[in-house]
């Protein structure tokens, strides 16, 4: 760029820069504004981010369906009602579409361009790129340029992207991300699913219920890594009973794509043909293109940062980071969690003097900032111990805080007792062979629950009781005084606490 043309460049300045528009981006912008800064949102895609258009929404449509049909089937007095089918899936594909296009708003963010405006949040699309500290290009469609300064501070929450392995020709075969997978128009007949977490989990189950062939490659010797054993057994199981052909310790060597569809080739010499193939093999933070070299951070690393926030490898106090991005978290509701807690320390910080309340104000907020306690507002202490989970397949899996070998590896000693949830008055009336396990790793030192586990039909509907437990570290004598009401689900606290010895 000629010094002519920098002095053509349109200037925009507000208190806060927010690089990102999804959730977690949507979050610190509010919570930032709430004092009188002023706020910009810096957006490439779609204002909402990948959970409204790519993820968490259109992937939970998808497998919405199923799940109901298979509630259904399993109470008498409704199941008769339900067409049978010989095939694993029987879901109305059109419709399960349609109300995926409904969800993700037709790709279309006009609706969430609006809550900005009306939140006095001012949006600015296009890419950005740092050019120094608080000051940024962005770059948008037509190649116009606007150089956007924060006088306060910046936030990068863009997110992550797909990770495609280097698998010799994987990448010139076009694969599929989550993001082609949840925005399907016509459903394959087949597809291969290379990974063991939770995208490749998911969209076993809601593929096969939309009528694909679907074969899962599992590099490891177990599916969601992240997960309890038994939770992840589970859901094995079940993947196999649905008819998905699950296959652990698998190495892929080469895939290439042809007219006829994919061909991947094994390790072993074996060949899987498939109509398209999906990559769930991880993501990495969004931070290649960002220009993070000039504050002399590492492009394409996450962003370290303290509980409060802020990258801790810039000085001044100005860059903070939340979400996916810091490789702190990995789920939508912890990157919120985040983005409202720097928003709150932006907003206690930078906050603008009015007049002699609104002064006092802010330096009360100021002054609780500077010395949070360990679980105020102003710490995102829950992403260490405290992070909740929930995998959407059939069986659901939910889980909260440290597995046991989590908490063993912390140096805890944990006592482990489990529950099968089916044995409870409420799960047999909620379907018949209900089959789920409920499992507390208990510390005994101290008398409370430091993590939970739940499988079953709708056991993410167990999850928050837990994850109050855990992050309000309530004491087991206490909690046995938390009557369940009978007969629900819930009830299944009161066997736990019962098998634990109270």
């Amino acid at each position: 760029m000629t010094e002519a043309d920098q002095d053509q460049q349109a200037e925009r300045t507000f208190d806060v820069v927010v690089l990102g528009g999804g959730p977690v981006g949507e979050n610190v912008a509010d919570r930032a504004a709430r004092r009188g800064l002023s706020v910009a949102v810096i957006e490439s895609e779609l204002v909402g981010g990948e959970c409204s258009y790519w993820a968490c929404m259109p992937s939970k449509a998808l497998l919405r369906p199923g799940a109901v049909l298979a509630a259904a089937r399993a109470v008498p007095g409704a199941s008769s009602l339900v067409r049978t089918s010989s095939l694993p899936a029987a879901v109305d594909v059109a419709a399960t579409l349609e109300r995926r296009d409904v969800f993700v708003s037709h790709w279309d963010d006009s609706g969430q361009v609006a809550w900005l405006d009306g939140a006095g949040l001012a949006l600015v699309r296009g890419s950005a790129r740092f050019t120094g500290p608080r000051e940024l290009v962005v770059t948008d469609d037509n190649g116009a340029t606007t150089r956007v300064v924060a006088r306060r501070a910046v936030v990068v929450a863009t997110g992550s992207d797909a990770v495609i392995p280097d698998v010799d020709g994987l990448a010139e075969a076009a694969p599929w991300t989550s993001r082609e997978a949840t925005s399907v128009q016509d459903v394959p007949a087949s597809l291969v699913i290379l990974g063991g977490g939770v995208v490749a989990a998911e969209m076993a189950v809601a593929y096969t219920d939309l009528g694909a062939s679907v074969t899962v490659l599992v590099r490891g010797a177990r599916l969601l890594p992240r997960a309890e054993p038994f939770a992840a057994d589970e859901v094995a199981a079940a993947l196999t009973a649905l008819g998905v052909d699950v296959r652990f310790g698998t190495q892929v060597s080469a895939v290439r794509r042809d007219d006829d569809g994919v061909r991947v080739t094994l390790a072993d010499g074996a060949e899987l043909r498939a109509a398209e193939i999906l990559v769930a093999t991880g993501r990495t933070p969004r931070t290649a293109d960002l220009g993070l070299e000039v504050l002399g951070l590492e492009p394409g690393a996450p962003l370290a940062v303290d509980d409060a926030l802020q990258v801790t490898a810039v000085t001044g106090g100005w860059l903070f980071a939340a979400g996916d991005v810091t490789g702190r978290t990995a789920t939508t509701h912890q990157g919120k969690y985040d983005g409202r807690v720097v928003g709150d320390v932006i907003a206690a910080r930078f906050s603008a003097s009015g007049d002699g309340s609104g002064k006092a104000e802010n330096e009360t907020a100021a002054t609780a900032e500077q010395s949070a306690a360990p679980w105020s507002r102003y710490r995102a202490s829950a992403d260490d111990a405290a992070v909740p989970q929930v995998i959407f397949t059939r069986p659901e899996v939910a889980w909260v805080g440290r597995t046991e070998q989590q908490a063993r590896d912390a140096g805890i000693k944990v006592r482990v007792v489990q529950y099968a949830i089916g044995s409870v008055s409420g799960a047999s009336l909620a379907a018949d062979g209900y089959a789920g396990t409920a499992q507390l790793v208990l510390d005994d030192a101290r008398g409370v629950i430091v993590g939970a586990t739940f499988t079953g039909p709708d056991a993410a509907e167990l999850l928050h009781a837990a994850t109050i437990a855990v992050v309000a570290q309530v004491p087991l004598d206490r909690l046995w005084h938390a009557v369940p009401a009978y007969p629900t689900v819930s009830e299944v606290w009161l066997r736990l606490l019962e098998t634990a010895g109270l």
